[in-house]
């Protein structure tokens, strides 16, 4: 499809044009069959003829504002109020700082969604049962009406820790996102149950720290051009995109004569692009390969022992917290001192299937490549014990000296940013009550049993279970959100939690559960500003291009006006719209920040503002310089290869002192793999961002929705390619296509995370959403997502 088509060859187009007759008929107003064809078409003519003289072709640059890790810059081609096309940034400036912010499938794929016939177009209440999706259109007085109402009623009932705005705001991922907002109207009205960390890298945000102190243990990406051997270890910038630039500066790194190794159970589109050699492992066995690298590398005397030495604690005996037992020591676990078992290449050989001989080899070339970089993806952290992932790929980092050094990492987590902006919106909860976000379904079900042992932070008890969710432009109160079946069972009974407001722009799986749904807008209907995730040196500008179509609203202006319901619009808004907040930040970041930020009206004329650094940023460079000055931030003020704080909390079989490998539940070793025989994994899908866009057919055409699995495997079962299959454990059941492929290693089956949940009428999942799958119970030590951890059995259909 080209994205010349005009509105009305897209609404043709016979991929696109789909009846309303079913939708209607749930929410019982009349619509024109063809739904958004026809009728939209008129009515949005219509109005921006009266609103507006025709004019010629404008071109608006804008950005591609939800959950991408990447910021790219979109032009919107605008003739009479209308998007009729979209281009994409193609400035080259041979610089690499500076490289085009290109928008990939998706991105050129945004008018589609824009003037997609499924858009929500009006506010709507439920008038069925909490998951039927039955709902009935309302006025947006009486929808704001009732949310004021609600937040007053459960507020006052149960008090402000009954009320919770849930993770994720897949499609305001801004400056200013409809979560914050929800969240600064019950900060006014008595406050909120909060939440703390992420799905991304939970285990990560909680596990690094007692390594180096902190999160912030990367470099910028342009260090990468003095590394002479990178090893990318469960991650995957060619579709999951954490900064738009980042795969620029790989190229380069290979094009100056780098190594680069890719480790995951997946011959990714990575492994494709730039890998020298991929390395298939087993899922949640990684700290067994990192064992036994770390075991050759000490045995051979390939370690940096000054290094050791001078900013570590742990790696031996004669460097232990006081108090603990020389035999504790990293150096003693490695060597077998203490267990008995010296973690050889051929013990690990056996656990992750990683040949011995290969083992030694990459050890030695990661301790003799000097500098190295191990830069670990966020994937093998989402595993029953990825706390231990992630602390274990730091403790190789330290043994061969690759902290604070220009080309080296420091692995671990890896978060960087040397680039900031001001945030203008803000608010002060008054309830310091938290949990981690994974566990929000917990609090819904027995929140006041939760303790400090699951969790619960800035109180001994709650008051309260969740009563009230605010899931603003998210899917994660049902798609995204581990074991399905369970959530929607517990969501169903309306007794457990009263009231749920949606906001987003398609009838997702859970905008289904909302009580009051309402129709929000894509980033071509609000003013916005877009950032990296925590990776990049750039900031797009999110212009507005048209005004949002039919009674969509901004989640802003929604909660400023249930604001003034509550007699708080004044303190709410400050006065301020959404573009006075926007014009703030960039005036803000120029006093505040940086002087040479250009002006609001520079930054909206150019789209994008690059950042210049004279050199690269090279993490923990200031204390390994001089560590007396800048030391670690941690208990001991140096590296904690061996943490103290971990020691005493007394759970050493499933939150060790030193990262070490943990056979997992729903392990390759657990017992149920005799009847469930298959590892089932999940990886970001290059034509989905996290759910998002699951619903367009155009980028269906670009990657189906289908089932990775090994010929062997296939063979065993009678698979071939096409296949039908049904995919199933004792949680749950789900159907999809098979793609039988060398690409994924034996005994492990993969599915494209993000697909929308699609019950038939038995409550089987006709789409392959794979959280039908996944498991509740959270990792050890952070509380965090285990979502691959999972042992599955695969049949034909």
């Amino acid at each position: 499809m080209s994205d010349k088509n005009t509105l009305k060859d897209l609404l043709s187009n016979k991929m696109q044009r789909r009846t309303f007759l079913k939708w209607s008929g749930a929410i019982g107003v009349p619509v024109i069959a063809g739904g958004i064809g026809t009728k939209m078409l008129v009515d949005h003519k219509e109005e921006t003829k009266t609103a507006k003289a025709k004019d010629t072709e404008k071109i608006i640059s804008t950005c591609s504002i939800n959950n991408c890790g990447g910021r790219c810059v979109i032009k919107a081609h605008v003739k009479d109020g209308m998007v009729v096309r979209v281009s994409t940034d193609t400035q080259e400036s041979g610089d690499l700082s500076t490289p085009p912010l290109r928008a990939c499938v998706r991105g050129r794929n945004y008018r589609n969604m824009l003037y997609d016939p499924d858009r929500l177009k009006y506010p709507m209440k439920r008038v069925g049962k909490r998951g039927e999706g039955k709902f009935k259109r309302i006025s947006w007085e009486e929808a704001i009406e009732t949310i004021a109402s609600e937040v007053k009623r459960i507020g006052d009932k149960y008090g402000p820790e009954s009320r919770y705005v849930n993770y994720a705001s897949g499609q305001s991922w801004g400056l200013h996102g409809g979560k914050n907002a929800a969240r600064k109207l019950l900060s006014l009205t008595g406050g909120f149950l909060n939440y703390r960390n992420d799905y991304s890298s939970g285990a990560g945000n909680v596990a690094t720290p007692y390594t180096y102190g902190t999160n912030n243990t990367g470099s910028s990406f342009d260090s990468l051009l003095h590394s002479k051997y990178i090893i990318l270890w469960g991650q995957n910038p060619s579709e999951m995109i954490f900064s738009t630039p980042y795969r620029e500066y790989l190229m380069q790194a290979k094009k100056n004569g780098a190594k680069i190794i890719v480790i995951d159970p997946r011959y990714t589109d990575t492994a494709i692009a730039f890998a020298d050699e991929w390395i298939p492992i087993l899922p949640t066995t990684d700290n067994a390969l990192m064992d036994a690298m770390g075991y050759v590398i000490v045995k051979e005397k390939l370690h940096d022992q000054a290094f050791l030495d001078k900013y570590c604690i742990g790696f031996d005996g004669d460097h232990m917290p006081v108090g603990v037992a020389k035999s504790e020591s990293l150096k003693s676990y490695l060597l077998g001192e203490k267990d008995g078992i010296e973690k050889t290449p051929e013990w690990a050989e056996r656990i992750c299937g990683v040949p011995a001989g290969k083992i030694q080899e990459i050890a030695r070339e990661y301790a003799k490549s000097k500098p190295a970089a191990l830069i670990q993806g966020w994937a093998a952290q989402r595993q029953a014990y990825g706390e231990q992932f992630m602390r274990g790929g730091a403790q190789l980092a330290c043994l061969t000296g690759n902290v604070g050094k220009l080309g080296g990492w420091a692995a671990g987590t890896g978060y960087w940013s040397r680039s900031d902006i001001v945030y203008p919106f803000s608010y002060e909860n008054p309830v310091k009550a938290s949990i981690p976000c994974f566990l929000w379904t917990k609090a819904v079900e027995k929140g006041t049993e939760m303790t400090e042992a699951d969790g619960l932070e800035g109180t001994d008890k709650l008051t309260t279970n969740i009563k009230l969710i605010f899931n603003m432009a998210g899917n994660m109160l049902i798609n995204q959100h581990a074991d399905i079946n369970k959530t929607t069972k517990l969501l169903e009974d309306d007794s457990k939690v009263e009231f749920i407001v949606v906001s987003d722009i398609f009838m997702t799986p859970s905008a289904r559960y909302a009580d009051i749904l309402l129709p929000g807008t894509t980033f071509f209907e609000r003013y916005d500003i877009g950032v990296p995730w925590c990776f990049g040196d750039y900031v797009v500008f999110g212009d507005k291009t048209i005004d949002p179509l039919f009674e969509c609203r901004d989640e802003y202006d929604v909660f400023a006006e249930v604001a003034d319901k509550l007699g708080l619009k004044e303190k709410f808004t400050e006065g301020k719209t959404t573009l006075d907040l926007v014009k703030e930040s960039v005036e803000r970041t120029r006093k505040e920040l940086t002087p040479d930020f250009p002006s609001f009206e520079e930054f909206r004329r150019n789209g994008v503002h690059h950042f210049k650094y004279d050199s690269p940023l090279i993490g923990f460079k200031e204390q390994i310089d001089d560590l007396k000055k800048h030391p670690f931030e941690t208990p001991s003020c140096k590296i904690e290869l061996f943490s103290k704080a971990l020691w005493d909390m007394n759970q050493q079989d499933e939150i060790p002192a030193i990262a070490k490998y943990i056979s997992s539940w729903e392990g390759p070793q657990d017992p149920i793999i005799n009847k469930f025989p298959l590892q089932l994994i999940s990886w970001h899908y290059k034509r989905r961002c996290h759910s998002t866009y699951d619903n367009q057919a155009w980028l269906e055409e670009a990657a189906k929705q289908e089932m990775w699995m090994n010929p062997k495997d296939a063979e065993k079962r009678g698979i071939k390619s096409g296949d039908r299959v049904q995919v199933y454990n004792e949680r749950g059941s789900i159907y999809i296509d098979v793609k039988v492929t060398p690409r994924i290693t034996p005994g492990v089956a993969g599915i494209p995370q993000g697909a929308w949940f699609t019950p038939d009428k038995d409550g089987l999942d006709q789409r392959g959403s794979v959280n039908v799958l996944t498991s509740q119970r959270p990792t050890a030590l952070a509380k965090s997502n285990p979502q691959l951890t999972n042992l599955v059995e695969v049949k034909k259909a």
